[in-house]
């Protein structure tokens, strides 16, 4: 887009129905002898990736504002109304950042608007107790407002179909085209606030949702006993605050010390520089508390509850943080051996993870017999694979590396509140052995082989950055490396027009002949290129485990110095 048509189309967001100080700001980058800001307002959509449409706040068709959840809305109501005859009903949820509840007010309006129902939480709840929500419900569709674990600039607006997943083809397309339909501002139906068709939600909803967590313990002693397991677990501002002290409640775990420093919602995010449990420096204040309590297990979630961090005592009582592929490994052969210890596997039973994610999963899965469902980076192609096999198979825990993990299949997405259930669950079988997940990891390393993954993401901003990130694909595509650290390059995946049935990604995969992995892929959320480390190495009995876990991670250095990039391992 040129810039005069940028400059005509910011000029629309000048006049009414636009909210004056929108009016002004927008009026302010027009004048200004300097367009940067007015480029990067509007010089394009905000459009839905894999996690939906997510910006930094402001006014601007590229922004997250007041007008573009109205006329997202709006669209998704014309789409809704395009596929459902009779009654729609569409449940809302939002998170503690700034605007969350104003964006979800006016997404129940519009949704009133267009004489549909509207089920709004009483205030911030988790993103996977809407998706809970919507199957409860029976909703036809879902929103929820969020930018997960972004920065305190960012919201986002997620969009969630009947079935509690988020939208995948052919339904984020054909919204995107509702919602770019959408003649303006003005061809948006709101309806005032006190409408009777935004209803608020019943407090069932809370109860029933903790219930069906509960219901996956796997423990006999924790279901009879409950446990002692000390825990410090941080909402790190979030919704978490809401909900995971009553989840652990339930499933027993009585003492919980939700961290206070942290506990206020806030999207402010005042005492972290990034509300992201995968960065060690988010758990910082609940570690120091754990240490001043003799605490045996952290946990932290992300602002909307989707994203659990944890950390646990290493050999020496010095906490070490587990990784998402890590956790997601053990979370995997705890259910798989619990289950089939105790009813037994049945056909159909099978997990999940994405392509990103560690190969320890699926070499868990094929040691007890149950099939893997390999998917594109994004929990909704988890939940796609669900719903694919929904009456012939069973779902019972999947993840992905970026701390997102699934026990069963009453949520739809990745979910916080539940995973730390069941990680709390795994740590109290260990403890009440002398042990921890530390020592539970080791045991898989034996018996499958060590995996060391690591994750290096290159922040590239704005219309150049952009530009920046798509060299780079082009390059890997046009010109790829002949070797990385060494070996040979055996495989190139270049899943852009689909690989292994999956539908089509932006993603280019490089497999050596020594069985090393790395993937890259541009971000779907953030401004970024992220590439994905993989290498496996046997255990011998009798080697020590420093030595080889320190050797996967000079492969995984060599590698990174070959593509440019430096890995910390």
């Amino acid at each position: 887009m040129n810039t005069d048509a940028i400059r005509a189309r910011a000029e629309a967001w000048t006049r009414e129905p636009y909210e004056q100080d929108t009016r002004t700001a927008v009026r302010s980058m027009l004048d200004n002898p300097d367009p940067t800001d007015l480029l990067e307002a509007f010089h394009q959509d905000l459009e839905f990736g894999t996690g939906g449409m997510r910006g930094l706040m402001g006014p601007g068709t590229n922004r997250m504002n007041v007008a573009v959840v109205a006329m997202a809305t709006q669209g998704l109501a014309d789409y809704l109304s395009e596929k459902h005859s009779g009654e729609i009903a569409v449940a809302i949820a939002h998170d503690s950042r700034h605007r969350s509840d104003l964006f979800t007010r006016v997404a129940a309006e519009v949704l009133a608007g267009n004489g549909m129902t509207a089920h709004v939480f009483e205030s911030l709840r988790p993103t996977p107790e809407l998706s809970f929500a919507i199957r409860q419900l029976g909703c036809q569709a879902g929103i929820v407002v969020t930018a997960s674990h972004n920065p305190k600039e960012y919201n986002g607006y997620k969009v969630y179909w009947g079935d509690g997943g988020q939208i995948v083809p052919p339904h984020d397309k054909g919204i995107i085209s509702c919602v770019r339909a959408v003649a303006g501002l003005e061809a948006v139906k709101r309806a005032p606030a006190d409408n009777p068709r935004i209803k608020t939600m019943s407090a069932q909803i809370d109860q029933d949702y903790y219930a069906a967590i509960a219901s996956h313990r796997r423990d006999v002693g924790l279901k009879s006993e409950g446990s002692d397991l000390s825990i410090v677990y941080s909402p790190l501002h979030g919704t978490g605050t809401v909900s995971m002290a009553p989840a652990l409640e339930a499933c027993g775990f009585r003492n919980v010390e939700v961290l206070a420093a942290q506990a206020a919602p806030d999207g402010a995010f005042p005492t972290v520089e990034s509300p992201n449990p995968e960065e060690a420096s988010a758990l910082r204040l609940a570690l120091e508390r754990a240490e001043e309590t003799g605490a045996d297990l952290v946990l932290a979630t992300d602002p909307d509850a989707d994203r659990v961090g944890a950390a646990v005592r290493d050999d020496n009582g010095q906490f070490r943080l587990l990784n998402g592929n890590e956790m997601a490994s053990l979370l995997v052969q705890y259910v798989l051996r619990t289950k089939a210890d105790n009813e037994g596997l049945a056909e159909g039973d099978f997990v999940a993870r994405t392509i990103v994610t560690t190969r320890l999963i699926s070499e868990i899965a094929e040691a007890f017999d149950v099939p893997v469902a390999e998917t594109l980076t994004g929990f909704k192609w988890i939940a796609a694979e669900i719903l694919a096999r929904e009456g012939q198979g069973q779902f019972l825990v999947g993840g992905e590396e970026s701390y997102g993990y699934l026990v069963g299949d009453e949520v739809r997405d990745k979910d916080a509140i539940a995973a730390a259930a069941m990680i709390a669950e795994m740590a109290h079988v260990e403890w009440q052995k002398g042990r921890t997940l530390l020592d539970r990891l080791r045991d898989l390393h034996r018996h499958y082989g060590m995996y060391r993954e690591a994750l290096v993401s290159l922040k590239r901003e704005g219309i150049k950055g952009a530009d920046e990130i798509r060299e780079m694909m082009a390059g890997f595509r046009t010109n790829p490396p002949a070797s990385l650290g060494g070996e040979s390059i055996a495989e190139v995946r270049d899943h852009l027009e689909g690989w292994g049935g999956m539908p089509p990604s932006n993603v280019v995969q490089f497999l050596t002949d020594a069985g090393a992995m790395v993937t890259a892929r541009p971000s779907g959320t953030e401004p970024k290129i992220k590439f994905y480390f993989s290498v496996r190495s046997d255990w011998a009995e009798g080697t020590a485990h420093a030595a080889v876990w320190e050797g996967l991670g000079a492969r995984i250095a060599a590698m990174g110095r070959d593509l440019g990039v430096e890995v910390q391992v």
